[in-house]
Formats: structure tokens, sequence, C-alpha cells
């Protein structure tokens, strides 16, 4: 692709996933469906294209259009639609494990500190499982346990590639616990599908901007060969 097109496309893609995202927002603020409806399926899309765009890996996109898969089905108020959404999602998740894995290698939490980010995540799954348990449908609770353990191993190997990624895990688990929760019937906060995709969105913008930001640091030459050029003769 010429440069010069590729780099039009990039802005456009990166300027109308923030567009979007405002307009699916406000929409979900102020209770207009049809703006919601409109804006969400193509949220992903954009932030797909972008990645790519930018020289994102084949797993990395596919983690964004499982998520599109995702969106589009549990805008379907029917518990089908709601497992192939989590299915889909789920694959998403296998993606993104599989790219923490080849991006961060030995570079996970090591020693005391990984050990204990470790447990805090084991903790987090056992209590909001435990927790939801009750309240879920009766089909469904082992296909949301099965999710929150494959959920909670993603968020915890976001941890790989530093704070922003792992802020971005973290925010996908709270999304999603968002979702069952009202599954669940637990009291709902005031508009709860804006809290749901406001932290959504964060949590794949954050962990398209980490993958990216990974892929460019391995990409440049140590700093000892760049800054300590000499001219002999």
């Amino acid at each position: 692709m010429n440069p010069r097109r590729a780099r039009v496309l990039l802005v456009f893609c990166g300027v109308s996933f923030g567009l979007v995202s405002v307009v699916d927002l406000v929409s979900l603020a102020i209770g207009h469906d049809t703006g919601h409806t409109v804006a969400k399926p193509l949220l992903m899309p954009l932030l797909a294209a972008y990645a790519h765009l930018r020289g994102g890996p084949g797993l990395l996109v596919g983690a964004l259009m499982f998520g599109w898969g995702g969106d589009v089905l549990l805008l379907l108020d029917a518990e089908p639609a709601f497992l192939a959404g989590m299915a889909s999602f789920a694959a998403g998740h296998v993606c993104y494990l599989l790219l923490f894995k080849s991006l961060g290698g030995s570079a996970a939490p090591r020693a005391r500190a990984g050990r204990l980010t470790a447990a805090a995540y084991a903790l987090a799954l056992v209590t909001t499982v435990a927790l939801l348990w009750p309240g879920l449908p009766a089909d469904l609770r082992v296909p949301v346990a099965g999710y929150s353990l494959l959920l909670t191993a993603m968020a915890y190997g976001a941890t790989r590639l530093g704070s922003v990624a792992a802020a971005g895990g973290a925010l996908f688990m709270l999304s999603d616990t968002l979702i069952a929760t009202g599954v669940a019937d637990w009291p709902q906060l005031p508009r709860p599908d804006l809290w749901i995709m406001l932290t959504y969105i964060a949590a794949q913008y954050l962990l398209v901007r980490s993958v990216l930001g990974a892929l460019g640091a391995r990409s440049e030459p140590p700093a000892t060969y760049r800054g300590s050029h000499t001219v002999t003769t």
C-alpha cells in the first residue's frame, strides 16, 4: 500500500474509533438505544483496522474481531446468543494469551511479586464465581465459571507486558463482571451498560496500545548500538 494512503487510513481508523466510542457512550448515558446499536458493532473493526495498519500481528487482530463477534451477539436478548457471545470472547482471550506469551516471554512478573499477583487474581476469580454462583441460571453456571477462569488467565497474562496492559486486563475483568452481576440479578448502578462499555472500550484500547508498544520496543536497535556510533579513520 502507498505509504501516504496507509497514513491517511491509519489516522481515519484512529479518529473514527475515538468518535464512535464517544457516540456509543453518550448514547448509553442518555438512553438512546439506536445510537448504541449502531455504534457498538463498529468499535472493534475500527480498532482492529488501526492495529493492523500499525503492524499489529494476526493474533491481536483476531482477538479484536472475536471481541466484535461477542459485541454483536450480546446485542441480541437471547440466552443462545449470550452463550455464543461468551464463546467468541473466550476465543479472543485465547488469542491474547498466546500473544502475551510470545511477546512477554520470561518477562512475566517474577519471584515474590509474581506469586502475589497470581494469588490476587486467583482470589478474585474464586470470590467472584462463588458470589455469583447462586444467582446465575443453572444452565449458565458452568459456562460462566469456565469463561471466568479464561478471562482471569488473560488478565494475569497481560501483566507480562507491563502496567498499561495489566490495567487493560483488569478493566476487561471488571467489564465482564458487571455483565455477570446483571445476569445474576444483582442490584445495578444507574445506566449499567454505560459502565460496561466504558471499561470494555478502555480495556481493549489499553491492550492494543501495550501490544503495539511491545512490538515497537522489540524492533528498535539496542540503545548501546544506537548511541555509540563513532567514525574511525
